[in-house]
């Protein structure tokens, strides 16, 4: 891990439009791998706790578990250079989890509403959906606000 940080942590050299687009797109890049495995992650935890309770139920603790996992991975790999700490990323990355919730639950409830007879799996697939759809006013978000560095105040 510490040697995957080490690699990654130059950022290119050049003019400062050429830093910030090597950061913006690393951050990125990290963004992206990090939702990819926590999507599936929470449509998979959905999945087998949708066996047993409801959907909004089933979403909420999967969706919780999963963004405090997302929340701390990306402090640690996407946004590593921020000075923000874990109370602040977590506190940050709450309001967050409130307006991911609303979305997915509200998406999957309709869903459930006009398709009464469709499967878990339908179910899980129109989660994921709205899940990336939130993960874009997530990644924002967390980036201009929460994990904002000194010097990126005012970009």
């Amino acid at each position: 891990m510490a040697r995957l940080k080490e690699s990654s942590a130059a950022e290119p050299t050049g003019a400062p439009g050429a830093r910030r687009a090597g950061v913006w797109s690393r951050e990125v890049g990290w963004f992206v791998t990090i939702g990819v495995v926590s999507t599936a992650g929470q449509a998979g935890l959905y999945w087998v706790l949708r066996l047993w309770w409801h959907p909004a139920a089933a979403n909420l603790v999967s969706l919780l578990v999963l963004t405090v996992l997302n929340t701390e991975a990306n402090r640690r790999l996407t946004f590593r250079h921020a000075a923000a700490g874990p109370a602040r990323a977590h506190l940050g990355a709450g309001g967050l989890f409130l307006l991911g919730y609303l979305a997915t639950s509200g998406a999957v409830l309709w869903f459930t509403h006009a398709e009464p007879g469709a499967s878990a799996a339908a179910e899980t697939a129109v989660l994921a959906a709205t899940s990336v759809a939130v993960t874009v006013v997530r990644f924002l978000v967390l980036r201009l606000a929460v994990f904002r560095t000194p010097g990126r105040a005012g970009r």
